[in-house]
């Protein structure tokens, strides 16, 4: 039974679903970090908010750790990279609190531009400053939005019914989907020039840090107004409160900073500054949601494979898992398969092509090249899995290709993998028997159909006779016993290859005495 550590406060509905799925759960908020290193490594999967702080150091120690699942869009309180490292998945919910995100935003617009917390300290304490808090229309203002994804392009969308003009800047952001949006996509220095409101809606990266840093604010529009409710260092919280004195920003809205919890920052004695703790997603909506879809993900992970909103890996629906499974599998059989054949006397790996044919050619193709090069990195990098392959053969200046063939095969199904190093490429093909038996039935552009052994022995040689019965009988004086043996030529008395599944692994000088056959090219030994 797969075991799930909750450290951050859920709804209780969130433990209902782990039970309901047949998943241990625990769950122990408001550990120390010394205190959740000493138990994680018990835990296949754990749930966060933001909160836990999920670290190189505690990734080290989480030995069994397979997943981890972010209640919320954000995932800078996770090492990402030391989680992938680790073929650790990390999961966020980005849609679970979208709305909730930029209603706020539009709620600190609204307050901003009508200075209402002064104005109900104000009235609260017997006073009647009516003329005192003389605010702005939102209506034929401008709103720049700074990051136009899914909580972005919500609140353009509630801008627009404002009658505002929105205006965005997002590379990620293509003229189609601005056009459907009902915006403009500008670059980053026209929308400072042009904004009277401007709302951040990015995640914090090394690109992101400071993006309203001093240079940027002195380029906005005199009597901007900022709403930051996506993520602390976003914006130079110095260069800002400078800023707010001077004019030049007539008033800010917050509900992120740059150091959390915000006891004490020097924003909060400006009386243009609006600031909230960190609400962006408090509603009890938006903590159901994040806390049920967070569950199910992480659920649907440990029991079937299906990989949703993964932040480090290609995404498997729960409908696609059962189908991909089989085809998976046989990738990282021939990924295993060419990698243990590929020797170092070779060269390094440059280059890897994957074919697909038949009913292959239709299916989501990104897990199965992740599980190819799972596979293939296997034999020479520990820790190698899914998550972390990609990632490894990137590194390693390993070039993808994959071709899809629109075309009838001989098989069913048939997916070609082949691994070009410096010396020469070999390639290898494989398909599903019965729909979920992989099978191999091609090896350097021989035919040869076998299945995948717990051990197997794989030998080039010369179509010669007298090569069957000299491998065979060392063999048999070693005691290994032979399962399945399998045979393919390029033709008569021209190069042949030679599996065989093998009992239990064959001594070294079983397998020195086999190379030194007089016909055998290449004896390799392999493992699956």
């Amino acid at each position: 039974m797969p075991k799930v550590l909750i450290s951050d406060k859920l709804s209780p509905a969130a433990i209902e679903i782990f039970k309901q799925r047949g998943i241990e759960v625990t769950t122990k908020p408001g550990l120390t970090p010394a205190e959740l290193r000493a138990i994680i490594g018990e835990f296949d999967g754990l749930a966060i908010r933001s909160a836990t702080k999920v670290t190189r150091e505690l990734l080290d120690v989480a030995r069994n750790l397979k997943v981890i699942g972010r209640a919320g869009i954000g995932v800078d309180n996770v090492d990402v990279k030391s989680a992938t490292a680790r073929g650790v998945v990390v999961m966020n919910t980005p849609y679970g609190n979208a709305i909730t995100t930029a209603e706020h935003a539009i709620g600190m617009m609204f307050a901003l531009a009508r200075q209402l917390p002064e104005a109900s300290v104000s009235t609260k304490a017997g006073k009647w400053e009516k003329n005192r808090f003389m605010g702005v229309e939102l209506t034929n203002k401008t709103l720049g939005l700074i990051g136009a994804g899914n909580i972005g392009s919500i609140v353009a969308e509630r801008a627009l019914g404002l009658k505002m003009r929105v205006i965005a800047y997002d590379p990620y952001l293509t003229e189609t989907r601005a056009t459907a949006l009902g915006v403009e996509k500008i670059e980053l220095d026209a929308l400072l020039a042009r904004a009277d409101f401007i709302t951040l809606h990015t995640p914090l990266t090394e690109q992101t840090r400071n993006i309203l840093s001093r240079e940027a604010l002195a380029k906005t529009k005199k009597g901007v107004r900022i709403v930051n409710c996506a993520r602390g260092g976003l914006v130079d919280e110095a260069a800002l409160y400078e800023a707010l004195r001077s004019g030049h920003v007539a008033g800010a809205a917050l509900d992120v900073f740059e150091t959390e919890p915000a006891t004490d920052n020097r924003l909060f004695a400006l009386e243009n500054v609006v600031c909230t703790p960190h609400l962006g997603a408090a509603t009890n909506e938006a903590q159901e949601n994040v806390a049920l879809q967070v569950a199910e993900q992480i659920s649907d992970f440990l029991l079937t494979g299906a990989v949703t909103n993964a932040v480090n890996m290609a995404s498997v629906s729960a409908e696609d898992a059962p189908r991909l499974k089989p085809y998976m599998e046989l990738c990282q059989l021939l990924g295993g398969f060419a990698g243990q054949l590929t020797e170092a006397r070779q060269g390094v790996i440059r280059q890897v092509g994957i074919e697909y044919e038949g009913a292959a050619a239709h299916l989501n193709h990104r897990p199965l090249s992740a599980a190819l090069f799972a596979g293939l990195l296997a034999p020479v990098m520990e820790g190698v899995n899914m998550v972390n392959a990609p990632v490894f053969a990137r590194d390693h200046g390993i070039e993808l290709s994959e071709t899809v063939h629109d075309r009838d095969s001989e098989y069913q199904t048939l997916i070609r993998v082949s691994v070009t190093t410096d010396d020469q490429t070999r390639t290898v093909s494989g398909t599903l028997f019965g729909g979920s038996k992989p099978r191999l039935v091609e090896v350097k552009g021989i035919k040869v159909e076998a299945d995948f052994g717990r051990h197997m022995l794989y030998v080039t040689n010369q179509d010669k006779p007298g090569f069957i019965a000299k491998c065979s009988a060392i063999l048999a004086d070693e005691g290994i016993n032979i399962a399945t043996f399998h045979l393919g030529r390029s033709a008569p008395a021209g190069d042949a290859v030679c599996l065989i599944s093998i009992d239990e692994p064959l001594p070294e000088a079983a397998l020195i005495a086999i190379r030194h056959l007089p016909q055998v090219m290449q004896a390799t030994q392999l493992s699956f």
